[in-house]
């Protein structure tokens, strides 16, 4: 369904998988890879969302490197080795062209695990466009990336597994009371018997069916609440 395309990038260029819906036109939604790097379960997402008439994009933020499955030390070292001014600057580009192909101004933003993180960053960084976000299991895995969170313009939506280490239920519930403390509309949503990257539909050993049911249904009717 979606294509590779090149978008601007801070005076550079760079790529990212984009979904369209059949209309034309929609939501806007930036979706965030996981630290395996932009693999075609990333795409299929994106093509997900399409299907439900939503712009998406993914961006690329390995500039091509895709972790093979089954390496997570790998995988910790890409995301550890990626350059988070770098990355700001390719999911900035991004927000941009999905608001100039979306129907309206406002963008969502979805992430998963490490991608989850950086969606919270990513809302923080552009308030002027992002107005709602999402973040599956992601906690911010960088000492240096510190969000200010007073500056979300948009309520966040957090999926997590009860049996969750990488973000635990009672990380979520310290994030949803920080936030609340700002006076920012957060909702945690905690699955029960779910593991990390439960949403994953290409790893058997911790895909969770009824969960990923009930986080895509939740996500669908959070950015259709929040974007129009």
């Amino acid at each position: 369904m979606g294509e590779e395309i090149e978008f601007p990038s801070n005076g550079t260029k760079s790529g990212g998988y984009l979904a369209m819906p059949s209309s034309g036109s929609g939501p806007g939604v930036v979706v965030i890879q996981e630290w395996w790097g932009l693999v075609p379960h990333i795409e299929d997402v994106a093509d997900r969302f399409a299907t439900e008439g939503f712009v998406a994009l993914a961006p690329d933020l390995y500039h091509g490197t895709k972790v093979p499955p089954g390496e997570p030390d790998e995988a910790g070292k890409q995301m550890m080795a990626m350059r988070l001014d770098q990355a700001g600057r390719d999911l900035s580009g991004a927000v941009d062209e999905v608001r100039g192909r979306a129907s309206g101004d406002k963008v969502g933003v979805v992430g998963f695990c490490m991608g989850g993180g950086l969606a919270l960053v990513l809302a923080c960084q552009r308030p002027d466009a992002i107005k709602a976000c999402v973040s599956f299991y992601g906690a911010i895995a960088w000492p240096d990336a510190n969000p200010d969170y007073s500056k979300l313009a948009g309520p966040v939506l957090v999926h997590v597994a009860e049996r969750d280490e990488w973000l635990s239920p009672e990380a979520a519930r310290a994030l949803e009371s920080q936030l609340r403390q700002l006076g920012k509309q957060v909702e945690v949503h905690v699955y029960p018997g779910a593991e990390h990257a439960f949403f994953n539909d290409t790893r058997p050993e911790v895909h969770h069916a009824k969960a990923s049911s009930q986080a895509w249904s939740r996500t669908l009717d959070f950015f259709r609440a929040n974007l129009g």
